[in-house]
């Protein structure tokens, strides 16, 4: 394996030592119903307990999440108390790049010695995302209401574009193929459920029970919900919403939550299962593209960061992504002369939805685990955010 030098050469992430929730598409789950911060505390320490790990034994916690939650000004507080351990930390947030960010910031807070062991949680509830009223005094109406998730997907107030604009404008900008584009979501279809049928997507994501908040049973989360079976002929037959993009090849909103340590390589014995696994942050990069081209911002940023270090795409054992239209990989595929059918093994956003802030984290587990049983190596990890945001991380696994 091609030794590369990491920027956080005294954090690990401890094997094992992660889970998920499943991602109910929105309004489709008791999820719809509860404080999604007190969920994901209270499943943190639920799937910790599973993993055999204490989380007395963790004295840091970062959190992250992108639609507003109440009791949010509490932060970290709120959600660690509800995990079980009175320790501080703080909330980020950057759109969907929120999940792989938390884990950075995780890594960067083992390496500077200000914590040893550091919780990394990440959440949202898109089911009945909260209405805000501004006051705006220099706005025509004095007062301006937003919703939360839907008038931000669908208006960009830099470019006064929707998201989805963004991808009919990369799929122009390169050429891109409809049929290419249905082909690839069949593709990611299959995956998906290649992942179901051998046990894998059970690995990482957790059953978990939700509770209403006098802890009476609201219902057992325990599948993606909202995720079926798709067809290349139906994908043929539905009709375009913009160049390349129909209902079928774009993600779905979701909710759920993730979560991860990160320790010292002298305390992974202390966490792991299987200590032997040693899972290392290389580097990360971001840039940001023109305006309205958000699924080309993943590539350039993957073309930065290996330029920075010398890698090519020879190098990785797994290549995975945040990839909300299938216009992302495809262009990815063409920037980057690597074939889509060799990315995204077992499951990718496109299909299990996007709950925003832990959807990066999910995939960042995902691709542990498969290294993992591919015997190691190098994992490529990016993703694209609100803004036109390209982030991009490598990992090394040994």
């Amino acid at each position: 394996m091609k030794k590369i030098k990491s920027n956080c050469p005294n954090a690990r992430i401890p094997y094992g030592t992660w889970g998920s929730s499943y991602f109910p598409a929105w309004q489709s789950s008791a999820l719809a119903e509860v404080n999604i911060g007190q969920f994901a505390g209270e499943s943190m320490a639920e799937i910790m307990s599973q993993r055999k790990v204490r989380v007395s034994q963790l004295d840091y916690l970062i959190i992250g999440s992108t639609i507003p939650w109440h009791w949010k000004f509490w932060n970290a507080t709120v959600v660690a108390s509800c995990m079980g351990n009175r320790i501080p930390g703080y909330h980020i947030e950057q759109a969907c790049a929120t999940g792989l960010q938390a884990i950075v910031l995780g890594a960067s807070q083992v390496q500077i010695g200000a914590s040893k062991a550091v919780g990394v949680l990440t959440f949202d509830r898109t089911s009945d995302s909260p209405v805000g009223v501004f006051p705006e005094r220099r706005s025509y109406r004095r007062t301006e209401v937003i919703s939360d998730v839907w008038d931000n997907f669908g208006f960009d107030p830099s470019t006064e574009k929707a998201m989805l604009t963004s991808a009919g404008n990369v799929a122009r900008k390169y050429k891109i193929d409809r049929k290419e584009i249905d082909e690839l979501t069949a593709y990611r279809y299959e995956q998906y459920f290649n992942g179901i049928d051998s046990g894998f997507i059970q690995k990482v994501a957790v059953p978990l029970e939700v509770l209403s908040v006098q802890g009476k049973p609201l219902g057992k989360i325990v599948s993606d919900e909202g995720v079926r079976k798709i067809s290349y002929e139906s994908l043929r037959a539905m009709r375009d919403l913009d160049t390349c993009v129909t209902s079928g090849t774009q993600t779905h909103a979701a909710d759920g939550m993730a979560t991860l340590l990160v320790t010292s390589p002298e305390k992974v014995k202390d966490f792991s299962s299987r200590p032997e696994v040693q899972i290392e942050f290389i580097a990360k990069t971001e840039v940001r593209v023109h305006a309205s081209t958000m699924p080309e911002a993943p590539a350039i940023a993957v073309q930065k960061l290996l330029n920075e270090i010398g890698m090519s795409m020879d190098d990785f054992t797994v290549v995975k992504d945040h990839n909300p239209f299938a216009v992302n990989d495809a262009v990815f595929s063409k920037v980057m002369n690597y074939d889509w059918k060799k990315m995204n093994n077992n499951g990718s956003p496109l299909v299990w939805g996007h709950p925003q802030g832990p959807t990066l984290t999910r995939v960042c587990i995902e691709a542990f685990e498969e290294a993992v049983e591919l015997g190691g190596g190098y994992v490529l990890v990016f993703g694209c955010a609100a803004g036109d945001v390209g982030i991009a991380s490598v990992f090394k696994v040994y």
